[in-house]
């Protein structure tokens, strides 16, 4: 089953000088899939992750999600359909300090009115599978990064959506956390057949997906997939990185470590 669709998406930024940040994009996810997105700084791969999270509209082309084109539909409606089927997690967690871990974890469930019952139920089997169990009732700013990361993991599965986006979740994280979130990620995705997209610059990270497709200049590049063994997977990231260019900042210099 098909979850998401990209077909032919272009993106062009108007202004003085007109910018073709995408151009005639396709890209196919199915159900449970995993798939990474990379590229150099300014190959367009956010502006692709932002006309799927609805946060950015293409210029041509089409973005489907579970057989619905959000951009067709009303901002009520768009509301409700990136609350009920998109799941978020970001670089910088976006988590309420004002909350405790519980609260940011239930805030999607608790706007749609899920039961109480539900949302504890919910919080709970999240929550021993993340092993944010005991610290609930903390705060944003009481926690380290890498369990503000799984609380936001957390809260983009609670309400079960049909894609996950997350962009560069371990971008401010320690390589330690970093594994330990993409080890959680790759969890979830196997455990609840969850669907995810991953926008990263990060190789390691990369090597946790099914297969990473790469955007240069606006433009598909390459496609590679895991296979059976993730090493040789890095390995190949590496090579297609390296003969994409762009800035050595762009790779993270974190190397894969023998399990």
């Amino acid at each position: 089953m098909k979850v998401l669709q990209v077909r032919d998406l272009s993106k062009t930024y108007t202004g003085k000088v007109a910018h073709e940040a995408l151009t005639n994009i396709d890209l196919t996810i199915n159900k449970g899939e995993f798939v990474g997105v990379m590229g150099p700084s300014g190959s367009g791969k956010t502006t692709l992750l932002n006309m799927i999270s609805t946060i950015d509209s293409p210029t041509s082309g089409e973005v489907i999600i579970n057989g619905k084109n959000p951009h067709r539909l009303s901002s009520n409606d768009l509301a409700l359909f990136r609350r009920r089927e998109l799941g978020f997690i970001f670089q910088s967690f976006n988590l309420l300090n004002t909350l405790t871990l519980k609260e940011n974890i239930v805030l999607s469930l608790a706007l749609d009115n899920v039961s109480v019952e539900e949302m504890n139920k919910r919080v709970e089997v999240l929550s021993k599978q993340l092993g944010i169990e005991k610290i609930l009732n903390k705060r944003p700013y009481e926690i380290s990064g890498g369990q503000a990361q799984r609380t936001a993991i957390a809260r983009a599965l609670a309400h079960s959506p049909q894609l996950i986006l997350a962009d560069e979740p371990t971008g401010n994280l320690d390589s330690k956390a970093a594994r330990d979130v993409m080890e959680m990620l790759t969890k979830m995705n196997q455990e609840q057949q969850a669907t995810m997209m991953l926008v990263t610059h990060d190789p390691l990270a990369a090597s946790y997906c099914d297969r990473v497709v790469f955007i240069k200049d606006g433009k598909f590049y390459n496609e590679v997939y895991c296979g059976e063994n993730r090493h040789v997977f890095y390995q190949n990231i590496i090579d297609v990185l390296s003969l994409l260019g762009g800035n050595h900042n762009d790779i993270s210099s974190i190397r894969i470590q023998e399990r």
